[in-house]
């Protein structure tokens, strides 16, 4: 009873909080609505950043990872530094030099507004079937683990999973569907702090437990029994070959933090470019503290329960359990409703996005009005809600995990996506004919190399960020020989309409440095704890 008491009066405060910060905000304008009026200070975005981010899908699903495979599973945290300082120095000063409120509508100022109905398509595919209802199962997977609500409420392990999707999935498009960005960016600021004090606490407390109330044996079990867990450099048939983090892996990273409208809408709320690039380094650093509590919780379960649990997804709600104390259980569910809100809500935010201003006002009614726009985004939100909220459920039925199944997923429409933003970044003659074939040529080409081919070329299976590389370099090709072939009749000039200050902040260069040490400095300290 103390633990669900706990739980209502921290998530309570969070809604309140939310709701007196945000109350007078013009929530009726596009850009109010969307874009939080651009009114974000750094600390703001670099919170909404983190906990858009940092949800169960990860919490569960990447400690679950590292419960099967080990410490290998943190390219998925650390190299993620690497693609926000890029997301900083190159990306976020075209996208606000342009004004822009979606991807899409820098690619119709690329290219044309067929390409931007296109890609906006696709963009709420992913978001839809990719992401959504991930958020939604791993946190009913984290709440039932927590509260135990099959045992509570005497139903079965399913129906518990279905009532906590469902609660999720309506509290969340709630906060979304009424409040806009500024309440889903300010509810995920208050919610990553108690997120990041309970994700540290979890494997602190895991190594007591390991240690038997020893905080430095529990270390020493780790580092001398089966040192080899800790090593984050997988061989070429593991579950992150090494060769990947330079391919396929970075492509993933760069479509996440540089391109992914869940995300960098976050940046595009930012009062001024210097105030994003502040928020996304400070993001970057705390990600280099994401293999604490995302990689080595799942170390230590393996550790403590000898690989008895049922699954991998298990592993961090039976630690949680385990080793956190009864009184605490309350907040940290909390913490982890919260994080499962923020994400939840983040993504059907950008989602009603991408369809208002995208499909909605770009394709069906040109001339609507901003409360119209609203109004389409708001009803767009109940449906993808739904949506997600049916789908969720049928993910446990994943045979690797479900972080495995989220990143092929996702994949599936990331590389085509990304390989016509940068290609339309970094040339000035493709053109929208390039743009188009390209897309039909990934889309395509991602359906041949892994539902027909299986990943199998000439009796040899590649892991699937190889094959997403694959895709990336021959997209690329095709895009550029249409571009030459028929190119745009006039070079490609972006576009600056001066809604925010774009004058670059001054400690992004040294910033970027010291972040780049530590992604280097945290590889060699656990490749020598795992093979010493």
């Amino acid at each position: 009873m103390l633990a669900i008491t706990t739980f209502l009066l921290f998530t309570g405060s969070v809604a309140v909080i939310a709701f007196l910060w945000t109350r007078k905000d013009d929530h009726h304008t596009a850009t109010g609505y969307f874009l939080a009026g651009r009114s974000l200070p750094w600390i703001v975005v670099a919170g909404s950043l983190l906990l858009t981010n940092l949800s169960t899908e990860q919490l569960v699903g990447i400690n679950g990872g590292a419960y099967a495979h080990g410490m290998m599973l943190m390219a998925w945290e650390v190299f993620a530094a690497v693609a926000m300082i890029i997301m900083a120095a190159v990306f976020l000063p075209r996208y606000l030099r342009g004004g822009i409120a979606t991807v899409p509508q820098f690619l119709e100022q690329r290219y044309d507004k067929t390409t931007r109905r296109l890609t906006g398509f696709l963009f709420l595919l992913s978001l839809t079937i990719g992401f959504m209802p991930f958020v939604l199962y791993s946190g009913a997977v984290a709440m039932n683990g927590l509260f135990e609500i099959e045992a509570m409420l005497g139903v079965t392990r399913d129906t518990a999973i279905w009532l906590i999707v469902i609660a999720v999935g309506l509290v969340g498009g709630a906060y979304a569907v009424l409040g806009g960005l500024k309440a889903v960016a300010v509810s995920d600021t208050i919610n990553g702090a108690g997120l990041f004090i309970g994700g540290l606490m979890i494997p602190v407390l895991g190594l007591i437990a390991l240690g038997q109330g020893s905080f430095t044996d529990g270390i020493g079990v780790i580092t001398t029994e089966h040192p080899e867990r800790l090593n984050p450099i997988g061989g070429a048939d593991s579950n992150i070959p090494w060769g990947t983090l330079i391919t396929g892996m970075l492509l993933v990273h760069l479509f996440y933090w540089c391109t992914n409208q869940a995300i960098v809408q976050r940046t595009f709320g930012a009062r001024s470019l210097a105030e994003g690039q502040k928020g996304l380094m400070f993001a970057a650093f705390m990600k280099l503290l994401g293999p604490l509590y995302l990689v080595l919780p799942g170390v230590i379960a393996w550790h403590l329960f000898q690989g008895d649990l049922p699954d991998q997804d298990q592993a961090y709600p039976a630690l949680v359990r385990e080793v956190l104390p009864t009184a605490l259980v309350g907040f940290f569910g909390a913490v982890i409703f919260g994080a499962v809100l923020s994400s939840f809500n983040s993504a059907l935010n950008s989602a009603s996005t991408v369809f208002s201003l995208d499909i909605y006002r770009g394709l069906l009614r040109p001339d609507a009005s901003d409360r119209d726009v609203v109004r389409a985004g708001r009803i767009c939100g109940c449906i993808l809600v739904a949506i997600a909220i049916l789908v969720a459920p049928t993910i446990r039925y994943a045979p690797d995990g479900l972080f495995d199944l989220m990143k092929q997923i996702t994949a599936f429409f990331e590389i085509p996506l990304l390989t016509v933003i940068v290609v339309g970044f970094f040339t000035k003659h493709v053109s929208a004919l390039a743009a188009k074939v390209g897309l039909l040529v990934g889309m395509g080409n991602a359906a041949l190399l892994n539902l027909v081919l299986d990943r199998t070329f000439f009796g040899v299976e590649l892991h699937w960020l190889y094959v997403a590389f694959i895709n990336f370099v021959l997209m690329v090709i095709v895009m550029l020989v249409v571009g030459r072939l028929s190119p745009r009749t006039t070079p490609y000039v972006p576009q600056t309409t001066n809604e925010v200050d774009l004058t670059p902040w001054r400690g992004l260069v040294p910033a970027s440095v010291l972040v780049l040490i530590g992604v280097a400095g945290i590889y060699i300290l656990f490749t020598w704890l795992g093979v010493r």
